[in-house]
C-alpha cells in the first residue's frame, strides 16, 4: 500500500469536458471505403515496405518490417488489395505527407493464422522481438515501441506504473477502455512484469474517474496476483506525463537526460498493456485502437476504429454540427491541427476534437512578451518558457539546447496561462524540428565526407601500388 502521494511542480487545472463523452460504451467503427497505413507511425523511425502495388493482403498480415532499435512492424488492418504506395498527409505540425501504403478492403475480414504466444517459456528477448514485430508501441499519444521500454535497463525494473491519469480535456479513450476491459489491461501488466522482471504494479487513474479506478481495483481482486495497486492521484494537468505521474506515485524524480529505467521504474499506457494482452494471448498485431470523438459534436463517444482510417469516414459516427471550422488530432492542450480531413488514424490518435467559434474562439493577436514569469511557474517540466521563446524566436538554438529545450514535452501549461497570447509550444516544436533536420544534415554530411576521404585514400593507394610496380 502506498503510504503517501507526492506533487509535482507547476501545472494547471483546466475544465475537463469529460462527462460529454464517457458515458456511452465503447463502439467499433465501420470498415472505411480505403485504409491508408504510414510507414512513419512516429518521429524516430520509419517501416521498411514489403508489399507491392496490386499485391493481396490478409488482416494482420506484416506489410513493413521494422528498420532500427526504435521501429516496429506495421500491419494490414483488414484484408484485401494494395492499390499504391505514395506520399498521403499524416498528422504533423508541418503538414508535410509521408510515405504511406493504399489499402483497398474486400469486406472479407480474412485474418492470418493466429496462435499464443507462449513467453513464459522463451527468454524475455525473443519476447520483445515479438511484441515489435506485432507493432505495438505506446497508445497514451507518443507511439514510443513498448519492446524497447521492456528492456531491463541498467539497474532492472522494480516498479511498472500503468499509466490511466489521462490528464487532456475531453479525451475519455482510456477511461472506458478501464471501464469494460479492465481484465485484459491486467493481463497485459503481468506478462509486462514478467518481461521486465518487475517487482510490483501501481495503475495510476485521476481521482475524476471513480468507475475507472473500481473497475480496474475489482479486475485485481479477480486476477488474485500480489503487489498490483489500484492509486487514484489528484487531478491535475498534466498528472498523465510520464515523470509526472512517476513523481507523483513513487517520489522519484527523473532529471533531464535521464531515462525512468536509470530509477527501476518503467510507464505504459493502460492502452499498450491491452495491446500487448492481445499480442500474446490471440496473436494479434495492433491493427486498430479506441479514439475519443468529442468537442462540437452532436452525439460524441469512444470508437474502435483500424489503424489507416481516414478521420474523414470517422467523423459522421459523432455527427459534427455545422458550424464546426476546425478539427484537431489529440486534445486543446498537445493536439495537432488537422490541414486534411484525409490524414488517417495512426497508432498514437487518442481523440479527435470538433472545434467551433462559439467551443474554441479563435486566439487573440500575439503581443510581446512581458517576462511576467507566469510559464516558468506552472511549467511541470521545470524549465523557463519565456526564455526557450526568446531563444527559438531568434534561432539561436544552441542557446535552447542549454536551457533544456528537449526536456520540454510540449503539454501546453505555458501557452494556457500566458498573458501575452504567445503560443509559445508552437515556437519550441519550431526550434526542435530544426536542430533535428540540422543534425541529420550533419550526419549525412559526415558521411559524405567519411566516403570522399575513403575514395582519396584508396586513389593515393592504387597510384603508390602502380608506381611500385613500375620501379619494379
Amino acid at each position: 500500500m502506498i503510504a503517501k502521494l507526492f506533487k509535482f511542480k507547476g501545472g494547471v487545472k483546466p475544465d475537463s469536458h469529460k462527462d460529454v463523452s464517457a458515458a456511452a460504451p465503447i463502439r467499433v467503427a465501420p470498415l472505411p471505403s480505403h485504409l491508408i497505413i504510414p510507414l512513419r507511425q512516429s518521429a524516430r523511425a520509419m517501416a521498411r515496405c514489403l508489399v507491392q502495388p496490386g499485391q493481396t493482403v490478409l488482416k494482420g498480415e506484416m506489410i513493413a518490417a521494422a528498420e532500427g532499435p526504435l521501429c516496429t512492424a506495421v500491419h494490414a488492418p483488414t484484408s484485401g488489395t494494395v492499390r499504391a504506395i505514395a506520399p498521403q498527409p499524416v498528422p504533423h505540425p508541418s503538414g508535410l505527407p509521408a510515405p504511406s501504403i493504399i489499402i483497398d478492403p474486400d469486406g472479407l475480414e480474412r485474418w492470418i493464422e493466429r496462435r499464443p504466444f507462449d513467453y513464459r517459456c522463451v527468454p524475455a528477448q525473443e519476447t520483445r522481438n515479438y511484441l515489435r514485430d506485432c507493432g505495438v508501441v505506446g497508445l497514451g499519444g507518443a507511439g514510443f515501441p513498448s519492446h524497447v521500454k521492456l528492456g531491463p535497463g541498467e539497474k532492472g525494473i522494480e516498479t511498472l506504473i500503468l499509466n490511466g491519469a489521462e490528464c487532456e480535456p475531453w479525451i475519455t479513450c482510456d477511461d472506458r477502455l478501464m471501464r469494460e476491459r479492465a481484465d485484459g489491461i491486467l493481463a497485459g501488466a503481468s506478462i509486462m512484469r514478467h518481461i521486465a522482471g518487475a517487482r510490483r504494479i501501481l495503475v495510476g487513474i485521476e481521482d475524476n474517474k471513480p468507475q475507472a479506478i473500481a473497475s480496474m481495483r475489482a479486475a485485481v481482486q479477480r486476477l488474485g496476483e500480489a503487489d498490483i495497486e489500484v492509486v487514484a492521484v489528484p487531478t491535475r494537468y498534466p498528472a498523465g506525463g510520464e515523470k509526472q505521474l512517476i513523481r507523483v506515485l513513487t517520489g522519484i524524480e527523473i532529471p533531464f537526460g535521464k531515462l525512468g529505467t536509470h530509477f527501476g521504474v518503467q510507464c505504459f499506457n493502460v492502452g499498450s498493456a491491452h495491446a500487448v494482452f492481445r499480442a500474446i494471448a490471440h496473436g494479434e498485431p495492433l491493427i486498430s485502437r479506441v479514439l475519443t470523438l468529442s468537442g462540437n459534436m452532436a452525439h460524441p463517444g469512444n470508437f474502435e476504429a483500424l489503424i489507416g482510417t481516414p478521420i474523414r469516414e470517422l467523423l459522421p459516427l459523432a455527427e459534427p454540427r455545422t458550424d464546426t471550422d476546425r478539427y484537431l488530432m489529440g486534445g486543446p492542450m498537445m493536439g495537432v491541427a488537422l490541414l486534411s480531413l484525409d490524414t488517417p488514424v495512426i497508432k498514437g490518435t487518442n481523440c479527435i476534437l470538433a472545434g467551433s467559434p462559439a467551443l474554441f474562439p479563435p486566439p487573440p493577436p500575439e503581443m510581446p512578451c512581458i517576462r511576467c514569469g507566469e510559464c516558468a511557474k506552472v511549467c511541470p517540466a521545470e524549465l523557463q518558457p519565456f526564455e526557450l521563446y526568446w531563444f527559438s524566436r531568434a534561432r539561436i538554438f544552441g542557446k535552447a539546447q542549454e536551457y533544456s529545450l528537449f526536456d520540454c514535452i510540449e503539454c501546453g501549461c505555458c501557452s494556457y496561462v500566458c498573458p501575452s497570447r504567445i503560443p509559445l509550444v508552437d515556437y519550441f516544436r519550431f526550434a526542435k524540428g530544426e536542430i533535428w533536420a540540422r543534425e541529420k544534415e550533419k550526419a549525412a554530411a559526415d558521411i559524405a565526407r567519411e566516403r570522399y576521404e575513403l575514395r582519396l585514400a584508396r586513389e593515393e593507394r592504387e597510384k603508390a601500388e602502380k608506381a611500385a610496380k613500375l620501379a619494379a
